[in-house]
Order: C-alpha cells, then sequence, then structure tokens
C-alpha cells in the first residue's frame, strides 16, 4: 500500500509537559494542520498567541528530523499529523475569603507533530 512507502519518508518531533493548557494549543494545533511546512513555520513566526513560539521551534525541529532522514526535500513537506494531548495537571493552593483555600488546576500539554512529503497526486495539482 502506499502509505507504508509515506510513512518511512516522514519526520516525527515531541513536545511534552510544555506549561499551556491544551485548549490554547488546539487553536494553533488547527491553524497548521495540513499546511506545507514552509508556510507554516512563516505564519508562527508572527502569530501572536500563548504557545506559539513552542510550535515554530516543534516544527524546525521536525524538519530538522527529516533532514537527518536524508533524501527527502524540505521544500515538499507538509504538516500531516498534530496531536495535542493532556498532560499532567499541576494542583496549587489560592488563599480564598474567611480562611478557606481552593484548588487551582495548571494544565500541561503533550505535542506530538508529523511532517511528510506532499502524495504525488496532490503536488501534481
Amino acid at each position: 500500500m502506499s502509505t507504508d512507502s509515506q510513512d518511512t519518508n516522514a519526520a516525527t518531533a515531541k513536545l511534552r509537559y510544555v506549561r499551556i493548557a491544551p485548549r490554547k494549543l488546539r487553536v494553533i494545533a488547527n491553524m497548521v494542520r495540513g499546511k506545507p511546512v514552509a508556510q507554516a513555520i512563516n505564519s508562527l513566526r508572527f502569530l501572536n498567541r500563548a504557545g506559539s513560539q513552542e510550535f515554530f521551534k516543534l516544527l524546525v525541529s521536525a524538519v530538522a528530523n527529516a533532514e537527518d532522514k536524508g533524501d527527502i526535500d524540505v521544500d515538499d513537506l507538509v504538516v500531516r499529523t498534530v496531536m495535542v494531548d493532556q498532560g499532567p495537571a499541576l494542583r496549587r493552593w489560592r488563599p480564598r475569603a474567611h480562611g478557606r483555600a481552593t484548588k487551582v488546576k495548571k494544565y500541561t500539554s503533550h505535542v506530538f507533530v508529523e511532517i511528510a512529503p506532499q502524495p504525488q497526486s496532490a503536488a501534481a495539482n
């Protein structure tokens, strides 16, 4: 099947335990998913949102991983898969009125990016 040959050319990168809520990172993931890598990196460079800098570094790392694999043309790479999962939540306490304390959860995220060359049928269009 042709997907097996594409999987050998795919390059991945992971970012784990990043201290940003997954809900905020998924907005950026939806923006980047399916775009050519050069266009995604350029749009992340000027995006003013929490987590855009981390996504930028992650995509640059995935491109470097693709270059290390060898015979892959970097100009043809497309962001194929972006997954943002929730990591462990840090539990903190906030003092409140009348001597009480309430729990505050600081969420972390795990991000997975896979980039691969464009399929030949899409590249011809």
